[in-house]
């Protein structure tokens, strides 16, 4: 009998008896049947995939994938449909269903089928959020673009998680099982990314002491991800494009072709139809690239990702094994804060968090943002003095100035937000006489504190 298989059940339409039951069993699928979405989404964590019944129409996939998008997990969903609902079973598998199956199907060979198509593991996080309704929709979207061998174009600003896309698209592809390989075409000069892409023989040239593969051939059968392909050299966009048309290439020294089996991802933070029209841009290799194109938002335009971010980060980042909270006060901050660094200026953020903390707490005197703006960059009176950031800069990791730089933001951010000075201090946690200490102590180190002053 195959190996037990954690499933949960949920199907409003038909309660599962001892026989369904026992023919599940044969299969090697143990069932822990849920009756509404609150259980199920109690549950999630503890299984490897979700049987679901549908009946008229696919709300409920749209749903339970929304519960496991928002616990930042990747469970496959199977659903169950009549046998004469073949438009329900299409759309259910175009709107991310693993399989579908006829609801009355209760045949053992069936159900092994299933679990067959399932990875034998325990769902783990991901390192990408789909708490936003924003994020969400890219997720499903992202997830049917995965299933079809198309060439895809993620664009969107620095920092936002192309590469993390990239890799979604790839997990969620029939290419699943061969190596994702990256290369940043921004990140070398131009003699090395053309030995990085296409590889050489040895003898090639000086110093090619052995053969050596470049990343389409590492990629062989999975996924080649091109990050920033916007700043690639226009002669190798030439020799890209030419790969990518022939699936052949050569590499560096050889006389004959090498096939090529990789499905490509490219990445950008270019307006790419700005470099065609300034000729830095091939136009035929856009859209040679761009068969499908996803947009990645920046933080700012999916809020709700935030704090499941931030709370993932400290409990990847944290090296003690302890749970991490955040403060109402720190949350306040990360919330209202521009974000113009995107994902990776968050992650930034809550890893000083981390080392300023001496406990499993984070409040806003750990949060240290970049100098470029605090609540809103394009407000002057928000942002720290770029002298006082400056200053923690160039001494290096002072501990001390970086919690001086974050109370600084805190108690504007706190002023700003309340009526009187006592409503900001029950906001910040401390007393109203704490909190003018904290005003004298920081106007003595030459922080602007005029607003904070007059509020």
């Amino acid at each position: 009998m195959p190996a037990a298989f954690e499933v949960l059940w949920l199907d409003p339409v038909e309660k599962l008896d001892s026989a369904m039951r026992a023919r599940l069993g044969e299969a090697g699928l143990r069932v822990v049947v849920v009756s509404t979405l609150d259980e199920l989404n109690a549950m999630l964590r503890r299984v490897h995939m979700v049987v679901v019944r549908l009946f008229e129409d696919g709300c409920l996939l749209a749903k339970v994938r929304g519960l496991i998008a928002e616990n930042m997990l990747d469970l496959p969903v199977v659903c169950r449909t009549d046998r004469g609902a073949l438009e329900l079973a299409v759309a259910a598998m175009r709107n991310g269903a693993k399989h579908v199956v006829a609801a009355d199907d209760w045949n053992v060979g069936s159900w092994t089928h299933v679990q067959s198509l399932m990875a034998p593991v325990k769902a783990q996080p991901q390192t990408f959020v789909f708490a936003d309704p924003v994020s969400q929709k890219l997720l499903v979207l992202a997830q049917r673009v995965a299933q079809a061998e198309v060439t895809t174009l993620l664009t969107g600003p620095t920092g936002a998680g192309k590469e993390v896309l990239a890799r979604i698209l790839h997990e969620s592809s029939p290419r699943r099982t061969g190596p994702f390989v990256g290369l940043n075409c921004a990140a070398m000069p131009e003699s090395m990314i053309e030995d990085m892409l296409f590889g050489h023989e040895k003898g090639a040239f000086t110093g090619a002491l052995k053969d050596y593969s470049g990343v389409f051939e590492q990629a062989a059968g999975g996924t080649l991800f091109l990050d920033e392909i916007g700043e690639m050299p226009i002669r190798l966009q030439a020799k890209l494009l030419r790969v990518l048309q022939e699936r052949q290439l050569t590499r560096l020294g050889a006389q004959t072709q090498v096939n090529v089996d990789v499905r490509l991802v490219a990445a950008t933070n270019r307006d790419l139809k700005a470099a065609i029209e300034s000729r830095d841009f091939r136009e035929d290799l856009y859209f040679r690239i761009s068969t499908f194109r996803l947009r990645l938002p920046c933080l700012a335009e999916r809020p709700l990702d935030i704090m499941p971010l931030a709370q993932l980060m400290l409990d990847t980042h944290g090296a003690e094994r302890r749970p991490w909270t955040i403060t109402a006060d720190a949350e306040a901050l990360l919330r209202t804060h521009a974000w113009p660094g995107n994902v990776r200026e968050l992650s930034n953020v809550m890893q000083r968090a981390l080392v300023l903390s001496h406990s499993s707490l984070i409040t806003a005197a750990h949060l240290s943002f970049d100098e470029f703006g605090v609540l809103d960059n394009s407000s002057a009176e928000n942002r720290v003095p770029l002298s006082a950031a400056a200053a923690v800069d160039a001494r290096g990791p002072d501990l001390d100035s970086a919690v001086r730089v974050s109370q600084h933001r805190a108690i504007l951010a706190a002023l700003r937000a309340a009526s009187s000075r006592n409503e900001a201090a029950r906001v910040l946690g401390i007393s109203p006489r704490t909190l003018r200490y904290k005003l004298a102590q920081l106007k003595d180190h030459g922080f602007t504190l005029a607003m904070a002053e007059t509020a």
